[in-house]
């Protein structure tokens, strides 16, 4: 499982770095689903729905609060412009993490589509 999960990381890392500044172009179906239902969860100010999504696609939450863009914005700012401080909260404490990361230089994954009113 690990193997798979690894090998899916480099995939994605791999796929980004050959992309533009729009990373949608060149991204897999797959991608592109698993990237907007993550947003998605992240807006829905429900952290256990985030932590689901986050797990149903295998991907690392330190991972998407520093590398995935939701219509423009960061998902942290994207779930907090959304007025949902839950998700935002958790996936702040996830890139607090005792380690130091140049977010400039982080491969960023971007993902748009329509936001319907609540």
């Amino acid at each position: 499982m690990k193997v798979f999960t690894t090998a899916i990381s480099t995939l994605v890392i791999a796929a980004a770095s050959m992309t533009s500044i729009n990373a949608t172009a060149g991204m897999s179906q797959h991608m592109e689903t698993a990237l907007i239902d993550t947003c998605k969860a992240a807006m829905s100010n429900q952290k256990l729905r985030l932590q689901k999504t986050l797990k149903e696609y295998r991907l690392e939450a330190k991972t998407v609060a520093l590398g995935v863009v939701c219509n423009g914005s960061d998902i942290i700012a994207f779930a907090e412009q959304h007025g949902a401080e839950k998700t935002a909260r958790h996936l702040n404490k996830k890139v607090g993490e005792s380690t130091i990361t140049d977010i400039a230089n982080v491969t960023k994954y971007e993902v748009t589509f329509p936001v319907s009113p609540k």
